[in-house]
């Protein structure tokens, strides 16, 4: 299979403007995103897709393909479709800019699924949830899966709802019988290429539109997700004091 890594880098934030260029330890957080995202062993290209000259400029000079996009691309899942569909490649990895501490092994686990099943079309990751502030927290999503790890559901809400537990109010301190009962959802996504154009030419369904989750739309669709479990989870970068966080973590100075 040909694969690739598409990074959305939308320099016009909403809440953080410019965010592909902040630096952290001196580097572009886009570029820190790419040069992980090309340690993962499954990937053949990674590819910058932006809706600004600066951005493009900064992942080339590292070495990296990148391609202008429209500006007014509702999602970045839009923004990787008009950058990887017309490639010749058979599946697309969404990986989100603003992850700077990526885990390549991430993709790799994600894309791993598609190997031996030819009608799989959507795939993301799921990781152990043990926070209870993650938990009640509507900006961690959380999911639910079978057996056989395929999604069942997504949400900002605490699922499964442990009626015995929980009683109605928010469990404010972690409980041991929680332990393997909570996964929260990491946004990294793998499409085989054909299945991206579908998607993205599906106009919003109801649940998503409601729990503001784009995933959803595939699930009302009868379209199944794998969700493999990795043990390693992800940070990303939404607001200024993200950033200070993330600074610590990497161990840069502020710039």
């Amino acid at each position: 299979m040909k694969v690739v890594a598409v990074i959305p880098a939308r320099f016009a934030s909403t809440r953080f403007p410019g965010k592909p260029l902040v630096l952290i330890d001196g580097v572009e957080m886009v570029v820190h995103v790419a040069r992980r995202a090309a340690l993962a062993r499954s990937v053949d290209r990674i590819i910058v897709a932006t809706d600004h000259d600066a951005v493009r400029d900064v992942a080339t000079r590292a070495g990296f393909d990148a391609v202008m996009t429209r500006a007014d691309h509702p999602s970045g899942t839009d923004r990787v479709a008009e950058a990887a569909l017309p490639l010749d490649v058979d599946l697309v990895v969404n990986v989100q800019g603003d992850e700077p501490l990526l885990d390549p092994e991430h993709i790799d686990a994600a894309v791993a699924p598609f190997a031996s099943d030819a009608a799989l079309q959507m795939g993301s990751l799921k990781t152990p949830l043990r926070d209870a502030a993650d938990l009640w927290n509507p900006n961690c999503a959380k999911v639910v899966a079978d057996a056989n790890d395929f999604a069942i559901y997504f949400s900002r809400s605490p699922i499964p709802f442990v009626r015995d537990a929980m009683d109605g109010e928010p469990v404010r301190e972690w409980r041991p019988e929680f332990d393997g009962m909570f996964f929260k959802h990491i946004g990294l996504y793998v499409y085989r290429k054909e299945f991206l154009r579908r998607f993205t030419a599906m106009p919003p369904s109801r649940l998503e539109q409601i729990e503001k989750l784009e995933q959803l739309r595939a699930i009302e669709a009868g379209i199944r997700i794998k969700v493999p479990t990795v043990e390693s989870d992800s940070w990303g970068v939404d607001t200024p004091a993200d950033l200070e966080r993330m600074r610590d973590r990497v161990g840069g100075r502020k710039e």
